[in-house]
């Protein structure tokens, strides 16, 4: 049977469920002609799409109730399952787990299979055939690292700001130190499978230019595995998870890298004190002093307060930190604006004084926490007036700029959000970890293109980093935070300029509640950590 046959039959309590009551009520506060049955069913599909209202067992749940006891035994039949002494009770207890029964699923009610997204699935191991520039920052930047990288203790910070070039400067060091020693290996150390494939193309890019034979890349994060016996001249990047679930379960593969490895680069390096990153990364060149170890990150340390992490990894990286210095500027970042390699930002502050009340002991553990509590988030999250004020500034930013990402509260806060955006005619999309990774590469690409009708992507928890979309112009903060870092991560998401194929100007909004710590521009934030590494 067509699935449009059988959504025409859910009530409008039906199509309340799938929606949520909280977006509900915000659309309805928003719009005062009320909202219609066609509205909501046309929101539902477009927001979850037919096949995924399908898959979803919260969803599939409500659309099997509309079936009649004929068609749930037609159904059952087909699925080649016993249908039980209560219909609707079995088909609660169904699953859809394996592929061919989710083919089997959506072939019944008439929906596609959905398209997987159409990128070629790259090798865990590639030749890369040996015009690629640095500006004048970051060539003097280099020289430095270089010198450092070769006198004890063999170790420095590379700090450079969002949107200052900094894997292209790494990748500039790397491809010297390949040709400097033949046969080696250097190893790229990310957190996330976006960083990984990020460096993987810029390194194949920077090779191809400054490269003097061929060299192999060699994938380690997600699918992609790599052996021994392989590893004997190029780059290897690993993901941090696999590379520290590979050395748990045996200590062969660290072993063979290490021995063979005289570069270590370490992207997003304010983590790397972190238990899992110290384990990696002392394995890999505590018994090698001569190993040199590179760190990348835009903010030097890990904290905002606790003045102690923050000196450990500046001691870890021997308090040996390369900083943008540009001459008649105090501060880089203001450079960078004025040469237009970042945006002009505008930072706006959204006061929100009346919000969720905090109990002393609540204030107590912001302030004693190295971040806000996940209960407060979640209250946050539910404020409604709240809601209200971000969606409202949200439309009016709509007016004025074509890209604009929302850092939302939790993971139901960005799904609320893109969902009620949605509803008021503004193309909004929520990114999540819940977010399956063929769906989230269909958004991101779409959010990239170059239409030119405004589009909106809600996330929470995973756009932080690893996300380059040029023609952002604005970024919506409803996240709080103690962490400078991922303040400063956010803001680094709208802030590309023109020489960076992005824009002359960005307008970043913080929601600033009261009683809530907040932060500045990222200029400021630039030289917070100074003291630590002096």
């Amino acid at each position: 049977m067509r699935f449009d046959d059988l959504f025409s039959r859910a009530s409008d309590s039906d199509l309340q469920q799938m929606l949520g009551a909280p977006a509900l009520k915000l659309i309805t506060l928003l719009d005062r002609r009320g909202v219609t049955t066609a509205l909501l069913r046309q929101l539902i599909t477009d927001l979850h799409t037919r096949d995924g209202l399908l898959l979803k067992a919260e969803t599939r749940h409500i659309l099997f109730d509309l079936l009649r006891p004929n068609e749930l035994q037609r159904l059952f039949r087909l699925l080649g399952v016993e249908d039980g002494s209560d219909l609707y009770e079995s088909a609660k207890g169904l699953k859809f787990r394996q592929k061919r029964q989710q083919e089997l699923l959506l072939d019944f009610f008439e929906v596609p299979l959905p398209q997987n997204i159409s990128y070629e699935q790259l090798p865990s191991q590639e030749l890369v055939q040996a015009l690629y520039g640095l500006f004048p920052h970051q060539r003097a930047a280099a020289r430095e690292i270089h010198q450092k990288l070769h006198t004890y203790p063999y170790r420095v910070m590379l700090h450079m700001p969002t949107g200052a070039g900094k894997t292209r400067t790494a990748m500039s060091i790397i491809a010297d130190h390949l040709r400097a020693s033949e046969p080696t290996l250097v190893i790229w150390l990310a957190y996330s499978e976006e960083l990984c494939e990020q460096a993987a193309t810029e390194f194949e890019q920077s090779w191809h230019y400054l490269g003097d034979r061929d060299v192999n890349i060699f994938r380690f994060w997600g699918n992609h595995d790599i052996e021994i016996a392989d590893l004997n001249d190029g780059l290897v990047i690993a993901g941090l998870s696999k590379l520290y679930s590979s050395a748990k379960d045996s200590i062969k593969l660290i072993s063979a890298l290490g021995s063979r490895t005289t570069l270590v680069v370490l992207d997003e390096a304010h983590s790397a004190v972190a238990d899992t990153y110290k384990f990696l990364l002392e394995t890999l060149i505590v018994h090698r002093p001569t190993t040199a170890l590179l760190g990348l990150s835009a903010t030097p340390g890990r904290t905002w307060a606790d003045i102690d992490i923050d000196r450990e990894l500046a001691d870890f990286f021997g308090r040996q930190k390369v900083t943008l210095k540009i001459s008649g500027f105090a501060n880089p970042v203001d450079y960078l604006v004025a040469e237009e390699y970042l945006a002009a930002a505008e930072y706006k502050p959204l006061l929100y004084e009346n919000g969720t009340q905090l109990s002393a002991s609540d204030l107590d553990r912001i302030q004693r926490g190295l971040d806000i509590p996940e209960d407060i988030l979640h209250l946050l999250a539910d404020d409604e007036v709240r809601n209200l004020n971000i969606l409202l500034k949200i439309e009016e930013l709509a007016k004025q700029h074509q890209r604009i990402i929302v850092f939302a509260t939790t993971v139901q806060h960005s799904n609320l959000l893109a969902c009620v955006l949605r509803a008021r005619g503004i193309h909004a999309h929520s990114i999540t970890s819940q977010t399956p990774s063929y769906e989230r590469g269909k958004i991101i690409e779409q959010f990239k293109d170059n239409a030119d009708h405004v589009r909106v992507i809600c996330n929470y928890g995973v756009l932080t980093t690893g996300f380059d979309a040029p023609r952002t112009s604005a970024a919506v903060i409803a996240r709080p935070t103690k962490s400078l870092v991922l303040y400063s991560q956010m803001v680094g998401r709208a802030i590309r300029g023109i020489r960076a194929g992005g824009n002359r100007t960005a307008e970043i909004v913080t929601i600033v509640d009261s009683n809530l710590p907040g932060f500045g521009a990222v200029a400021e934030a630039f030289t917070n950590w100074e003291d630590v590494w002096e």
